[in-house]
């Protein structure tokens, strides 16, 4: 009887652990089994979460490529013709974006991209602020005109200081050369882009033996700047003409009898009492000298009307030129503070900061005598100067206000010129003015006398007793600080001669300095100098409060739109 119940007492025990195994691993495996249910539930909200963020990022891609792709991105915005907005799909989500005006830095306009991405129950929004890139010296090319339909490389020289972020377009060459052209050994302070490749379609390294010149590196395959599209210059310059101030936007008649007239109008700046003023004097007649052949100088701009920059022809250099004799009398003539010409730009319900705006349906001089100003031309104020033809600089330019220890401007300085021309922009040769009563001097110059005009001079009066007021030079080390938009052809020197022919007129040697600080953006190269002849040197320095929205006028036509400092955000919607 013991043994009987032992066993069943056994048996009992045996069924109550298989009972409370059987429960343990049953909710062991539930466990197991809800365990992996949430990995996989957490997976796959992961999966969709991050597909989600790809496809928000894809939207923010595309509306960049969309707006490197326009003429003039604000002009786009404004008139409503193209779609601001779009959409990507993929297979496990997709995108909304959309493309539009935010607001001003200063007067640089900020643009707001907004990308919707989706994956299942999963969204996630990237908003962006944008701004257009800004270089400091963009060129179309790297190559200066020679003749009508040819042009030649230009090189950096030896001793040259390019003190700027360099830009050059994809010239689209074949057989594909290198895009840039060195001689010597020119320093070159900051970081270069281009928009061509490093390789050729074989491989080929273009780049390997000049890489050592660009201590900060060369970025490649970038986006080509506007310069020389015509559509995107006129949609700039017509948005500045149209908020000008009808009181500063001209429309010379220079009516003076003498060769190769250009119509223009003359601004001279200067500060008096502390306040900057401008005079201004409309309705000048320039006398251009022409060249009869291709083989004597670089003085060509580029023909209009085409799609790609090919075709040349030869331009009116700056002479001399002439006011009407009653030009204060009549009104032509006239002093302004700079500050008289400011207005604002304004779209979607923003306004930019206030700056000065004139705009000249002609031709520009920027210049005078130096004894009506004591010294060079100065700047007080921001000011931009936009002309439908040439912009000559006479004299040097400076800005008021403190500068660094490298001359540039100091940041905190709100004194800048801003130049853009659909012509060219370039510094004359002071020695197309000289003239003898004889007639022998090999340029035409101005007569001392002309039938109800009066002759204007310019830079500074040759010294000695003899020389008369039109015997005029440039200074040696000439300034100009500006930021300098040239649409129709090159930033440079002009009558800088090649071959046997004389070069334009120096002071104090066949090679002073040229000295920018400032932007430079140009469709193809001007000759500032030739290297071992007439001319100058480069001294470039980059001016970085363009960055900031200083220059009056939207003027930047780069291709490439980069995000706004703290300018992105993105965050998550849904469960």
């Amino acid at each position: 009887m013991y043994k009987m119940r032992s066993t069943r007492h056994k048996n009992g025990s045996a069924l109550v652990l298989v009972v409370l195994s059987l429960i343990i691993l049953s909710t062991l495996g539930l466990g197991m089994l809800s365990a992996a249910y949430g990995v996989r539930h957490k997976a796959i909200r992961l999966k969709n979460e991050a597909v989600a963020m790809l496809a928000a990022e894809a939207g923010y891609e595309k509306a960049v490529f969309w707006m490197s792709q326009q003429k003039d991105l604000l002009g786009s915005l404004q008139q409503g013709t193209q779609d601001t907005s779009g959409a990507l799909s993929f297979q496990d989500g997709g995108c909304k974006y959309s493309v539009q005006f935010y607001s001003y830095v200063g007067s640089r306009p900020v643009f707001k991209i907004v990308s919707d991405g989706s994956s299942g129950a999963f969204n996630r929004t990237v908003e962006v602020l944008m701004v257009q890139a800004v270089s400091g010296w963009d060129m179309g090319m790297c190559r200066v005109p020679t003749g009508m339909k040819s042009t030649s490389p230009v090189y950096f020289a030896n001793g040259e200081v390019i003190d700027m972020p360099l830009h050059i377009n994809d010239l689209k060459d074949n057989p594909d050369n290198r895009d840039i052209h060195i001689s010597g050994d020119p320093e070159f302070m900051q970081a270069a882009t281009m928009g061509e490749s490093r390789h050729t379609d074989g491989s080929g390294d273009k780049y390997a033996d000049v890489m050592d010149s660009f201590d900060n590196g060369i970025y490649f395959d970038q986006p080509d700047n506007k310069i020389t599209d015509e559509d995107s210059i006129q949609s700039k310059i017509d948005r500045f003409r149209d908020s000008t101030a009808a009181q500063y936007k001209f429309t010379p008649k220079g009516k003076a009898p003498v060769p190769n007239p250009n119509s223009a109008v003359q601004l001279e700046f200067f500060v008096e009492g502390g306040v900057g003023k401008v005079r201004v004097t409309n309705d000048c007649t320039v006398g251009g000298y022409q060249r009869n052949g291709d083989d004597e100088t670089y003085d060509f701009e580029i023909k209009p009307g085409q799609s790609d920059v090919t075709e040349f022809r030869r331009y009116d250099i700056y002479s001399y030129h002439y006011m009407p004799e009653d030009a204060e009398a009549d009104g032509q003539r006239f002093t302004v503070p700079v500050e008289d010409t400011y207005v604002t730009q304004s779209f979607g319900g923003e306004q930019s900061e206030p700056g000065g705006q004139i705009f000249v349906d002609g031709d520009v001089i920027i210049g005078g005598d130096l004894d009506a100003h004591n010294g060079d031309q100065l700047i007080k104020g921001n000011i931009s100067v936009v002309s439908t033809g040439n912009i000559w600089v006479a004299d040097s330019i400076l800005v008021d206000g403190a500068h660094k220890g490298d001359g540039t401007p100091s940041s905190e300085n709100p004194n800048i010129l801003g130049l853009i021309a659909q012509g060219v922009v370039k510094v004359v040769d002071p020695g197309m003015s000289e003239y003898d009563e004889g007639g022998q001097n090999q340029y035409p110059g101005p007569p001392a006398e002309i039938n109800k005009a009066e002759y204007v001079p310019i830079g500074r009066q040759d010294p000695g007793e003899d020389a008369e007021e039109y015997n005029r030079h440039l200074p040696e080390q000439m300034i100009v600080e500006a930021a300098i938009t040239v649409g129709g052809g090159g930033w440079g020197a002009e009558n800088v001669q090649r071959g046997s022919y004389g070069g334009r007129k120096e002071d104090g040697g066949n090679q002073d300095k040229l000295i920018l600080h400032g932007t430079i953006s140009e469709a193809i190269r001007g000759v500032v100098g030739l290297i071992g002849g007439d001319g100058y040197l480069k001294y470039y320095y980059f001016d970085e409060r363009v960055l900031e929205g200083v220059l009056p006028g939207d003027i930047w036509l780069r291709g490439k739109y980069i995000p706004a400092p703290a300018g992105w955000s993105d965050y998550r919607t849904g469960k």
